[in-house]
């Protein structure tokens, strides 16, 4: 009778323990004395901090969806576990919470040692750079699920914010301003459409005169974190969108009183080249490509009018331009 082994069926144990080991002290280096478990426990420990009078978590899942196909195709793996840590960090900053844990989950159909490091130092990167810590996970050799090396990724945030200094949408009003911060590139949103059309046209190793650097360069170009933007805004800004999937009208819609509507001047701002070359190359409608993409814009903040000023004082030392966008209106 023929023998059957756990490894003969496509998962090697041991192979996975040995990957996790090898990326430990990757995953120690975001550690910081509120971290009271090890790497490879049950649960990840992490003490709340002081000087909070109440203390409110704020949490958020997402993946990086089709943007994986870019990274497997160009071989390049070390920046996408970074886009999704500020992908999940853009999230709940936008509600006032500072990020303090990140949990995440890699699936594949067949562990690739080299290729699971270079992500998990993505990962490591993003959260020692939004000053928060890799506490858990899970790797998981899927054959028949996954096909060979492709893999999945998913990351869960956890964060804290002072009730009293929650971000209060209602406070919204018309004649506020729409003013927005720009992106660095597609993000990690609208790559179905974005691969069908661009991968129909040019190889992946491409380099494309209109973008000046290679389709690859491009496409992985890393998701931006806003948090420093936002914390350093909290005083002057009423509320702040994360453009994500459903572009800026709709991402930023979400924050809206019911009575009030967004006036947006689509030709205000230049966009980005890649933007263009997308809606050129696939002959894509000025509806999609608004639906799909952030079209160089990644973080909307909403400011009464007198507080404009202030906020570009604020924003001054950091040499980041805000780009006028439109205003809230009423019915």
């Amino acid at each position: 009778m023929k023998q059957h082994t756990y490894a003969g069926a496509g998962v090697d144990i041991e192979k996975g323990e040995k990957a996790v080991s090898n990326v430990r002290e990757m995953i120690h280096s975001t550690f910081n004395p509120h971290v009271l478990s090890a790497v490879g426990g049950f649960g990840g420990l992490f003490e709340l901090p002081v000087g909070y009078n109440k203390p409110v978590l704020v949490s958020s899942t997402d993946g990086v969806g089709t943007k994986l196909r870019v990274a497997l195709l160009a071989g390049k793996h070390d920046t996408v576990g970074e886009d999704l840590v500020n992908h999940c960090v853009n999230d709940i900053a936008v509600t006032g919470a500072r990020p303090l844990f990140f949990l995440d989950y890699y699936g594949t159909g067949r562990l690739d040692e080299e290729i699971f490091k270079a992500v998990i130092s993505g990962f490591t990167r993003g959260c020692r750079n939004n000053g928060c810590a890799l506490i858990g996970g899970e790797t998981a050799e899927m054959p028949g699920i996954y096909h060979d090396k492709d893999y999945d990724l998913a990351g869960t945030i956890v964060g804290i914010v002072e009730k009293d200094d929650i971000v209060d949408t209602s406070r919204i009003e018309k004649g506020d301003l729409l003013l927005g911060i720009g992106s660095s590139g597609l993000h990690t949103n609208g790559y179905s459409l974005a691969r069908s059309v661009l991968l129909e046209k040019y190889r992946i190793d491409q380099h494309v005169p209109e973008l000046g650097l290679s389709l690859a360069e491009e496409l992985l170009k890393v998701h931006r974190s806003y948090l420093d933007v936002i914390l350093e805004t909290r005083q002057v800004c009423k509320a702040y969108a994360h453009i994500t999937g459903g572009g800026i009208a709709g991402n930023t819609g979400r924050l809206l009183p019911g009575h009030l509507k967004l006036r947006i001047d689509w030709h205000g701002w230049q966009r980005p080249p890649v933007f263009e070359l997308i809606q050129k190359s696939g002959n894509v409608p000025e509806e999609d490509m608004r639906r799909s993409f952030n079209l160089g814009i990644g973080l909307v903040m909403i400011v009464a009018p007198e507080k404009a000023g202030a906020l570009k004082t604020v924003l001054k030392d950091k040499s980041e331009p805000l780009i006028e966008l439109g205003h809230v209106t009423g019915d």
